[in-house]
């Protein structure tokens, strides 16, 4: 494709060189790129791209996308100059891809909790109704029934339309996708189309990137304000901050809630470990989820598959199949009679979240053993809140390490324990070796009995400077079960 066709969607200040020459590709990153191809320096939170101007030319690049011009030019390049690599790498990238989502029903889900949920319970039910579909999430990207590994929540712009191009070469329809507040805020979603969005909740998270919760919850609404007219927009009336997502929205606005009058309505009819009743808009369904949290997702998810033109009948049909997401309250029981409970959980509305659906499950007939850590080099300020949070509703807490990355994880556990009193700190034993921690939990544990295990979910790994060791939560309970 001609530099000049991959222009027309941007305002460059100015351009130096042939725009008539051909590009290969565009990248991002200076190692990966390869003779013919743009790269385009951005200025990132770790590192600024224009260093790299002259590594990408020595290995081929045709032309270079840039906020500030290298003192010294190259006679054989094309300078793009911009005001902002960040808000134009988006459009580029999709018109290089032959703008994906203008052949795709694209759909994003925003929140701090139940994207994940959301996004691939959305996925396996429209597949599961005939439709080929893609899926953009935390634990893995689908194209079909393909797996491709996720390195981020919103994977960068190119990457994410080459992804999106691939989709559409296989056929997809739908794809059905989560939109971190990270991607939002650094553009990395610029460019594509999307039919509708989701808001689910918002609390406290990632302010070690965004620093205040306004810039935390300005981001995510940043993606209600550029859906455009023919999109929905489906919103959490649930969430104090459910409506102003969507105060200044183009989109035709939907509503749910548990709670009060809305466009789609759910309630708890019974519950039990393995699964509940509910009433969605006057229709009862049992589901294999437990949580009321969780018939929010699915309340989500309903309302979604109905804007995207399915019959509630169908909708509920297929919902009462849906398996929870790996690693998301996944039950593991013992002999013993002891259930250990899986979850991602990582922040504190989520660790609320998680042990209010066990305790409606136990109805006071058993005790709750929680094991959390918190995440190294993440917000440092929701470590005491989650402390909190496990010690208010647990019968006993074992604080361990999470990922530490490149934290002492004892410096983690210290800053837990400074939200606690010294009544609180009766209930709760410490230990920075994940796995013995929650060996200690099922020793502690008797028939009956739940032990929550938060933090890590699906993950497979404990990341330690800078290394990803191997470590399933859900491997070792098995493991310490059987033994």
């Amino acid at each position: 494709m001609k530099l000049s066709e991959l222009l027309k969607n941007i305002k460059p200040i100015s351009t130096i060189g042939n725009t008539d020459v051909d590009i290969t590709g565009v990248k991002i990153d200076s190692r990966q790129v390869q003779p013919g191809h743009l790269f385009v320096a951005m200025k990132g939170t770790q590192v600024d791209g224009h260093r790299f101007i002259g590594k990408a030319i020595e290995l081929g690049a045709k032309a270079v996308m840039c906020e500030d011009l290298p003192e010294k030019l190259d006679d054989d390049i094309c300078y793009v100059q911009v005001a902002s690599t960040e808000d134009c790498v988006g459009p580029v990238a999709t018109l290089y891809h032959g703008d994906p989502t203008s052949r795709l029903k694209l759909v994003g889900v925003t929140g701090t909790n139940g994207k994940t949920t959301i996004a691939t319970l959305l996925y396996i039910m429209f597949r599961k109704m005939g439709h080929r579909c893609g899926l953009l999430s935390t634990v893995c990207n689908y194209i079909e029934d393909q797996a491709v590994p996720a390195t981020h929540t919103t994977p960068d712009a190119i990457e994410l339309n080459e992804l999106l191009e691939q989709m559409v070469l296989a056929g997809c329809e739908y794809v059905f996708m989560e939109c971190s507040s990270h991607a939002i805020a650094q553009k990395r979603i610029g460019g594509l189309k999307f039919a509708g969005g989701m808001f689910t909740n918002l609390t406290r998270d990632h302010l070690d990137y965004h620093k205040t919760f306004e810039n935390y919850r300005d981001a995510k609404k940043m993606f209600f304000d550029s859906l455009p007219k023919t999109a929905f927009a489906i919103t959490n009336l649930d969430d104090k901050n459910g409506l102003f997502m969507v105060q200044n929205t183009k989109a035709q606005v939907k509503t749910y809630s548990l709670r009060q009058l809305a466009d789609f309505r759910a309630r708890i009819i019974e519950s039990h470990f393995e699964g509940m009743y509910i009433d969605i808009n006057g229709h009862e369904v049992g589901v294999q989820f437990i949580g009321k949290f969780n018939v929010s997702n699915l309340l989500c998810v309903y309302g979604a598959a109905v804007m995207l033109g399915k019959q509630p009948e169908d909708i509920l049909v297929v919902m009462s199949t849906l398996k929870s997401v790996s690693g998301r309250l996944e039950p593991i029981h013992s002999a013993q009679g002891v259930t250990a409970v899986v979850d991602y959980a990582h922040t504190p509305d989520a660790l609320e979240n998680v042990l209010s659906a066990i305790h409606e499950v136990l109805n006071g007939k058993g005790q709750v053993i929680t094991v959390c850590g918190a995440g190294g080099n993440r917000d440092k300020g929701k470590r005491p809140l989650m402390a909190q949070e496990a010690v208010r509703q647990s019968d006993r807490v074992i604080i361990t390490s999470d990922n530490p990355r490149f934290e002492e994880p004892m410096d983690i556990i210290n800053d837990m324990l400074a939200g606690l009193d010294a009544k609180q700190m009766k209930k709760v034993i410490t230990n920075p070796d994940r796995r013995e921690a929650i060996r200690t939990a099922a020793m502690l544990a008797q028939k009956g009995d739940v032990i929550l295990i938060a933090g890590k979910g699906h993950e497979d790994y404990q990341e330690v400077k800078g290394v990803k060791h191997h470590f399933d939560d859900r491997e070792v309970v098995r493991e310490i079960f059987n033994s």
